[in-house]
């Protein structure tokens, strides 16, 4: 069963997650010190906020999945579109390592595809005292990344 992704990226986390908090009338599943996130079943969404964006505003859209069956369609499909997708096998973003398939559609807006695999400790995986990528979103490597707008 799918699940639509909206990642944000905000100024102020905690004004963020009040304010969120109240329009969807619960608090986040996940809090960490930069990011945010609510696993809502009415509508079925999965909605994340975080500090690590290039700039405040719509971060990435995507399809959260139960399968690598489902993930494999959703890549097929993106295939029939004509649009460009990377492969990340076991990859870890923001609190969570999944399979996944970006893509960006033909206004830049980027996509992300993915079946969660479990959650991790640090963002992104990685010690929290590393400064590298500190403002990046999840995203794949730079030299294999489609060309977008923005952080991801």
């Amino acid at each position: 069963m799918k699940r639509f992704h909206v990642h944000v990226s905000v100024a102020n986390l905690e004004d963020s997650i009040r304010f969120y908090s109240r329009l969807f009338g619960t608090q986040p599943k996940v809090t960490k010190s930069d990011y945010a996130k609510w696993m809502l079943d009415d509508p079925r969404l999965n909605f994340a906020i975080s500090r690590r964006g290039v700039q405040a505003g719509v971060n990435h859209l995507g399809f959260q999945v139960g399968t690598d069956e489902e993930l494999g369609e959703l890549n097929a499909r993106l295939t029939a579109a004509d649009l460009p997708s990377v492969e990340e096998s076991n990859a870890a973003c923001c609190y969570a390592r999944s399979n996944k398939y970006w893509s960006v559609d033909p206004q830049g807006i980027a996509w992300e595809a993915f079946h969660s695999l479990g959650e991790i400790p640090t963002f992104n995986g990685k010690p929290e005292t590393a400064t590298e990528d500190a403002a990046t979103c999840c995203a794949p490597k730079a030299a294999s990344r489609p060309a977008s707008k923005g952080c991801c």
